[in-house]
Order: structure tokens, then sequence, then C-alpha cells
């Protein structure tokens, strides 16, 4: 009796010790066709998941995660072929819109210099004023339609107080017809970013434009240490739901009419490839635009 309870016991506990093997290579597939399943996520490539375990169930589960990525990158490369085209459609559209535009435009002004009755200005004023936002219109879709299929940025070590406060000199006439005087503290010494120049100068003067064109008088822009800029100003017109659709293409509020509603837009898009990030908030009547590039920053600030 005691030799068949040992018998009992040394057979439960090789079942036991054969099933504490099999599950830990369960776990140890599951582990590789998670990890696995991540990188093909991540990147772009024709390679299938492979697993050490022999187990028939298994491997069945990493084959059928195989047909869904094949179809996953099939459906990618569709909607990247069509992304495409639709980019180089805007582009040849807009592209092709300036010319009757520029047309247009001339014999405008050469109407503008005759001699017509005061209903007649009128209109005309009212068609130069539709015809500056079809220019402007189709000059943002272009530049848009260009930045988000643009190649590779090209970043080199820069100071973003240099640029922030090249930029706001650009805009001084701008500020001043609008009676505006921006109140700016930026670091006393340099903020340095590996970023792109020229789409950091486009960032921060589609920010000012916007600024400029729902400000109610007045323009906030602060840097702190770590290189965060906050764009803020009083903007009576916007809402809570406007201010959080600043960013959405071609979206303008009723007192922007003459913008495209793409500036922003574009400034997302180029702060986003750029590994940094950008959002808009609402307080009473206050909005405030947040740019921040992640790095180390500079202590130390002045007043402009």
């Amino acid at each position: 009796m005691e030799y068949l309870l040992r018998s009992v016991i040394c057979i439960l506990i090789l079942i036991i010790v054969i099933l504490a093997v099999r599950l830990g290579l369960m776990k140890k597939a599951a582990r590789e066709i998670r990890t696995a399943f991540a990188e093909k996520l991540q990147t772009e490539t024709n390679t299938l998941i492979g697993i050490s375990s022999r187990d028939p169930e298994m491997r069945r589960l990493a084959a059928d995660i195989n047909v869904q990525l094949a179809a996953l990158r099939g459906e990618r490369r569709r909607f990247q072929h069509g992304d495409l085209e639709l980019k180089e459609a805007v582009t040849n559209i807009s592209h092709d819109l300036r010319t009757p535009l520029t047309a247009i435009c001339g014999y405008l002004d050469l109407l503008s210099e005759e001699t017509l009755p005061e209903t007649a200005r009128r209109y005309l004023s009212q068609i130069e004023n539709r015809t500056e936002v079809m220019k402007q219109l189709t000059e943002e879709l272009f530049r848009y339609s260009m930045v988000s299929s643009a190649p590779e940025l090209s970043p080199e070590e820069m100071d973003l107080c240099r640029a922030l406060e090249e930029c706001l000199v650009s805009f001084y006439g701008n500020l001043q017809a609008r009676s505006i005087v921006p109140h700016i503290e930026i670091p006393e010494t340099r903020v340095l970013r590996y970023l792109d120049p020229t789409a950091v100068t486009r960032i921060f003067s589609n920010i000012i434009s916007n600024a400029l064109k729902y400000s109610s008088g007045d323009l906030d822009v602060s840097m702190g240490e770590d290189g965060t800029v906050i764009f803020s100003n009083t903007a009576d017109n916007l809402d809570a739901v406007s201010a959080g659709r600043l960013f959405d293409r071609f979206y303008t509020v009723e007192s922007g009419r003459n913008s495209t509603g793409l500036g922003l837009s574009i400034a997302r898009l180029l702060t986003e490839r750029m590994g940094g990030t950008i959002s808009a908030s609402l307080e009473g009547r206050r909005l405030s635009i947040t740019v921040q590039f992640p790095g180390t920053g500079h202590s130390g600030r002045k007043s402009l």
C-alpha cells in the first residue's frame, strides 16, 4: 500500500513538473509573440513573427497574427499611396489656381483705376477682398501639401531664444498696425535645441499670425528655461469649442474671415515632426498656445 502511494505521488510530481515546464514554455512563447508583434507594428517589414516553442496551438496563434499583420501592411501601403496622391493633387490644383488668380487680381487693379459709381466701387471692394482670401487659401494649400509631403527636415543646433526674437521683430509692423504692444519674457542665455530652423520660424510665425487675427488688442510671449514657449492673448470671439479646433485643417472662427484655417495645422504638423508638442487652451477670455521641444534648458530671464 505504501509503495502504491509513493508511486502515485511520484507520478503526480512528474505530471506537475511536466505541466510547469509546458506552462513556462507557453509563457515564453507568449512573450516572444508580444515582443515581435510590437516590433512589427513599429517598423515597415515583411518578416514574420517566429517563436521557439513547438507547441502547435502557439505556432497557430503566431501564424494567424502573421496573416493579420500582412493584411495591415497592405492597408497601410494603400493608405500611404492614396494620401500621397491626394497631396500631389492638392499641390497641382493650388499651383494651377495661381495663374488665373494672378490674372484676376491684375484686372481688378486696372478696374480700380477707372471712374466707377459708388455702388460699383463697393462691389469691387468686396470682390477684391474675396479674391485676396482665395489667394491666401491657395498659397496655404500649396504650403501645407509641400510641408506634409516633404522629405525629412534638416535639423541642426539652434538657439530657440534667437529664433523667437527674430520672428517677433519681423512682425513689428503688423503688431504696430494693430496697436499691440507685446509683453515678452525670454531667457537671457541660449536655449539650444537640435531642430530645423526654417520649420521653427514657420511655427512661431503661424502662431503669431493667428494671434493677430484673433487678439482683442494684446499679446504675451514667454519662454521657460525648459524651452516651453507660450503665446497668449485675449480672444473675445473664441469659445472652448473653437479653441479646441484651432489646429483642425480649414477650421476658422467667424471673426477670422481672412483666415485659411491652415496656419496652425502647419504649425502642429511641423512641431510633431520634430518631436515637439503644441496645444491650445482657453481660460476665461484668454487663449494660450503652448509649444514645447524636449531638451535641456538654460537659466536666466530677461524682459523686453
